[in-house]
């Protein structure tokens, strides 16, 4: 029998789960042939997790470990090889183009490069009708209106609907992406690395409009980044991701404070820091040993054991299951 889902205040949740998910990941996984016969690249490879009603998830991880596989399979891009997605209580686990227009309306997505996600023959009063013209958002004549309301609310000036994507900068065009994201008033964002593109300088006005923006409208985000420092600020949750597996997933304090994983501790052990109060608070130095492995030829036992200074027979043997280690605080590791 599958899985049975119930109305509740704030839209569906799992009968048997927890009512306040909005995203529930079930066994995700993402393979892609190569050309060797029979051979594939396990860019996600059975990974579980959920996202509740106004919270924000950071999935964090090296170039390479599935973060942004993760992203695209949840909102339909690719097609899953095995597993489930539900959003709201909706099996979501088909492509993009078999998906309701309310489904798209409330789960949107900001990429990490604007000048590929705007089109250059647009202008932004053109990009940010669309979405509201498709779905309905206001009558007719108050599209343009409406428009120069969402570039206010990410700090851009009304008169940018008269602009192209090319005569803005790379902040300015994620905003309007941001912008384009917000227009639906969706229940949740998945934002795939939006800042990493940026200059420093403009990175942190990106963040704080969408804390704020998160804040303003209680939306969830999937944050993807591969910034530990930045999820200390704005993430609920973290889940630390590792050659397409969740090997780390607890409360933001706790991660900081209580790391478990080796590979956790050896990200946040690499967080550059200035202060001695910050250094008193990294974990202990563990050296980055080695490069994250092909996720074709994926190590027996543990994934992370060729680059671990504990690893022991069993690691390299049996692969660890995510196991609680303190409430809300799971753990992939025969260590813990």
């Amino acid at each position: 029998m599958g899985k049975q889902y119930m109305e509740t205040k704030n839209g569906y949740g799992q009968v048997g789960g927890k009512e306040e998910d909005v995203l529930i990941v079930r066994n995700m996984k993402k393979y892609f042939p190569t050309k060797t016969k029979g051979s594939f690249v396990k860019a996600v490879d059975d990974i579980s997790f959920s996202v509740r009603f106004g919270e924000v998830i950071g999935l964090v991880g090296e170039s390479g470990s599935g973060k942004s596989t993760t992203a695209y399979v949840v909102m339909g891009m690719h097609n899953l090889t095995a597993g489930s997605v539900f959003f709201r209580g909706q099996d979501i686990s088909m492509p993009v183009s078999k998906r309701s227009l309310s489904l798209k309306r409330d789960l949107k997505i900001v990429f990490q490069d604007p000048g590929t996600s705007l089109n250059p023959q647009r202008n932004i009063g053109n990009i940010l009708s669309l979405p509201l013209k498709v779905h309905k958002i206001v009558p007719q004549n108050e599209v343009f209106e409406h428009a120069g309301k969402l570039l206010q609310m990410v700090g851009l000036t009304p008169e940018t609907i008269y602009k192209y994507p090319r005569s803005l900068g790379g902040g300015e065009r994620q905003l309007v992406a941001i912008a384009r994201a917000l227009a639906t008033n969706p229940t949740m964002m998945v934002l795939d690395e939006p800042t990493s593109s940026l200059d420093v300088s403009i990175q942190a006005k990106i963040i704080n409009t969408l804390i704020d923006l998160q804040k303003q409208f209680d939306m969830s985000y999937l944050f993807i980044t591969h910034d530990m420092s930045l999820m200390r600020n704005i993430a609920d949750r973290i889940a630390i991701m590792y050659l397409g597996r969740i090997v780390e997933m607890s409360p933001t304090k706790d991660f900081f404070l209580n790391p478990q994983h080796p590979y956790t501790k050896m990200l946040l052990s690499s967080i550059p820091v200035v202060l001695d109060a910050e250094k008193a608070l990294k974990p202990e130095k563990i050296e980055s040993r080695g490069e994250i492995p092909s996720p074709v030829n994926i190590p027996a036992g543990c994934r992370f054991n060729s680059r671990c200074p504990y690893a022991y027979d069993l690691c390299r043997s049996s692969e660890p299951i995510m196991r609680e280690f303190l409430p809300d605080h799971e753990v992939a590791c025969h260590l813990c």
